[in-house]
This record gives C-alpha cells, structure tokens and sequence, in this order.
C-alpha cells in the first residue's frame, strides 16, 4: 500500500529517478546506519545527476553541433600562442554570462568551425548552456521565411532561448542586400543579450561585400566587436596537411 501510494506521488511530482531508486538507497541507507537526512541527500543526488546528464543530452541534440568537432579532437598544438590562451580563458564560460561574442577568423581549413563547435560543445557539457550551430546560409534562409510568414519577431524571439548562436561561415557565399538585412537584424537583436559566435574567411575591412553598403557594414561590425574575443587563425589548411601525410604514407 505504502508502495504504491508513494509510487503515484513521485508519479505526480515527475521524479522519476527518485521511483527508481529509492528502494535500492533505503536498503543501502539501512546497511549502512545512514540518518534520514542522509538517505535523503543521496537520493536528491541521483535525481538532480540524471537530470543534468538528460539536459546535457538534450541540449547537445537541439544544438545541432557537429559531435565528432569537440576539444579532445582539436588539435590546440597548432593554434598560435594567443589563441590557445584566449581558448584557455574562453573555456571558463565566462564569456556568455558577459554577453561577449567571440569572433573567429582565418583561412579555409584553418580549423575555425571546429574551434568554435569545441568550445561550444564545453559550453553545454561543463557550464549547462543552450548553443544553436547554424551554417549562415540555412540562418538566413530560416529567417527569410519567418520575414515572409511575418513571422520574423516570433523566430527572433525563439532564438533568444539561446545562450549563444554559432553562425558558421558568414560570408563564404555572397547573399543579396534582403538576405542580409535580415542577418542584420538577428545581430542587432542580440546584442547584448547573448552572446554570437561567428566564422568568417573575410576580414573586417571586406565586410561591404556582406552587407552591400558602408553603413550597415560599419552598424554590423560595431555590435560584434563593442563586447567580443577575436581568434586570428592564420594557419595553412588543416585538411590539406592531413591529405598530404595520407598520401606521403
């Protein structure tokens, strides 16, 4: 009786590792002459880690972050000195609680996506925050949609759940003035209030070729850089190494 009363109270109550396990802690708990108190803080534990180990799990599944591009298979041996460094302060998460953004530029293959989905993917595992990875083109084409649904608030306001967008090559496929007008407005939406996460092949100063006129191009630029990190990834092509040795072998 006792059982089953408490069975559809934790039911109710949605804790449904504590129905799980609470059997098994109460024997171990009485094995081990352990207080009321005690037997309690295990089982809140139980519930409270698998509870953080499924939003991990799920935050990583809605983030659509590439899961073979994580720190452990980053070569950070490659990176210049200032960059590991930065890379080293960035991984605290301190960086979002700042609204900061972190900007990463460099050649093709230079290793920016995976730096920025590395760090990412430590962001939600180590620090429990919420990432979106976008390739800009599909970022842009979604919100187009939601511009022409007259939907676009409601998509901006959907994205804010976020605690930083990862907006992957912004610039590697030229977009017309009205693609980009809308990039514009998610930047400016976010400013900040998240943090935007963003890699590029262009520098700065050839930014116009993104937003199509001066002002813009200079609007856009002010609200990454007021509050950012920038990650200067002038390397050769990290594929192009490993096709070589491939091949020398």
């Amino acid at each position: 009786m006792i059982h089953q009363s408490l069975t559809s109270v934790l039911k109710e109550l949605r804790l449904p590792t504590v129905m799980a396990s609470y059997e098994e802690l109460a024997a171990e708990a009485t094995r081990d002459t352990l207080s009321y108190e005690q037997y309690l803080l295990s089982l809140m534990e139980r519930e409270h880690e698998v509870r953080r180990e499924n939003r991990i799990a799920r935050f990583l599944r809605t983030s659509h972050l590439p899961v073979e591009k994580t720190l452990a298979s980053f070569d950070r041996d490659r990176l210049p000195k200032k960059v590991n460094h930065l890379l080293s302060t960035l991984l605290d998460g301190g960086f979002m609680d700042r609204c900061e953004n972190v900007l990463a530029f460099g050649n093709p293959g230079s290793g920016k996506t995976h730096l920025l989905c590395a760090i990412g993917q430590e962001m939600i595992q180590q620090h429990g925050k919420r990432i979106l990875f976008t390739p800009c083109n599909l970022m842009v084409q979604n919100l187009l949609i939601a511009k022409r649904d007259l939907k676009l608030s409601r998509a901006l306001k959907s994205l804010s759940r976020y605690d930083a967008i990862i907006i992957d090559d912004i610039g590697y496929v030229q977009q017309s003035r009205e693609e980009m007008e809308v990039l514009f407005t998610l930047l400016a939406d976010r400013y900040e209030r998240t943090s935007i996460m963003i890699t590029s092949n262009l520098p700065f100063s050839k930014w116009e070729q993104i937003f199509k006129d001066p002002m813009t191009t200079a609007a856009a630029i002010d609200r990454l850089v007021h509050h950012s990190v920038i990650l200067e990834l002038n390397l050769p092509s990290y594929r192009l190494e490993k096709s070589k040795e491939t091949k020398a072998k």
